[in-house]
């Protein structure tokens, strides 16, 4: 079919009508930029992490695997990895947003993009799509590190070892990204990550098989939300998971959308940024 042709006295469309703003000229320089950011000293943002991991996976892989041998029907140092991949791409995403917004206003920049045409939903899908770039990168790092290490390692669930990394980066972006809204000063910026997250990260099965503890406590970590992601990427390299990962997978997508939808809510209305 021929598209009508205009007629005069019509209203011309404005540019980029029909497609998602998110996805805009403005999102798209904003993204590029915050890449460009971490990507300058990929030795302290990439490696620096990985090397971190090496650490793990040697002295708990190979100092306990000799003692442990398996754990849940699986080689130590393989039951392990998935955790580690976790601890990395969480860190990673929370630092790269947090560390990114406070930068921003402790530099008074933050100005500088807050009178820009950018919407909320623009300045999201930027900052928090970098931060899960960042995680996602030294996720895989770890990932190819562990492989040379452990040919054993192998995909069993192609969409699980996908969607809970993806989920985790996300998810923690935008809790790094709210965190930066939130803290005033580096020692705030420091407490989430200090006093939550990392206990959490630890205390969700990263080193250990949560159904070697006490009944008690077995139930405790079911609420730890870090298990669900540790057990999902389990189940998607090793086929292995002390909690059904569609169950995981449910509750970790209804808790990104309520923290991504958080975060849109507290940029729109210029929570701790204006005034």
């Amino acid at each position: 079919m021929i598209p009508p042709q205009s007629r005069p006295g019509d209203p011309t469309p404005p540019r980029g009508a029909g497609f998602p703003r998110v996805i805009g000229l403005g999102a798209q320089t904003l993204l590029r930029k915050e890449v460009r950011r971490f990507m300058k000293v990929p030795g302290q943002t990439l490696l620096g992490p990985v090397v971190s991991t090496l650490l793990y996976l040697l002295v708990f892989g190979y100092a306990l695997g000799g003692r442990l041998r398996q754990v849940g029907g699986v080689p130590y140092f393989d039951f392990i990895v998935p955790g580690l991949i976790m601890l990395g791409i969480t860190a990673q995403a929370f630092l790269n947003s947090a560390s990114s917004m406070m930068g921003m206003k402790l530099t008074g920049t933050i100005i500088d993009l807050l009178v820009t045409p950018l919407g909320h939903t623009e300045m999201t899908f930027a900052m928090v799509t970098a931060a899960a770039l960042r995680g996602l990168i030294v996720g895989l790092l770890t990932w190819l590190t562990a492989v040379l290490l452990s040919w054993n390692l192998h995909v069993v669930n192609v969409f699980y070892a996908l969607a809970f990394p993806v989920l985790a980066a996300v998810s923690f972006g935008a809790i790094g990204l709210l965190t930066g809204l939130w803290a005033d000063r580096f020692e705030q910026l420091n407490f989430v990550p200090a006093f939550i997250l990392t206990p959490l990260t630890f205390l969700g099965g990263v080193f250990y098989d949560v159904r070697t503890l006490p009944p008690l406590l077995q139930t405790i970590s079911h609420f730890n939300p870090i298990l669900y992601f540790v057990e999902g990427m389990r189940s998607g390299l090793l086929g292995t998971s002390v909690v059904n990962p569609l169950v995981g997978l449910a509750a970790l997508t209804a808790a990104t959308l309520i923290l991504v939808t958080a975060l849109l809510l507290a940029l729109r209305s210029g929570w701790k940024l204006r005034g």
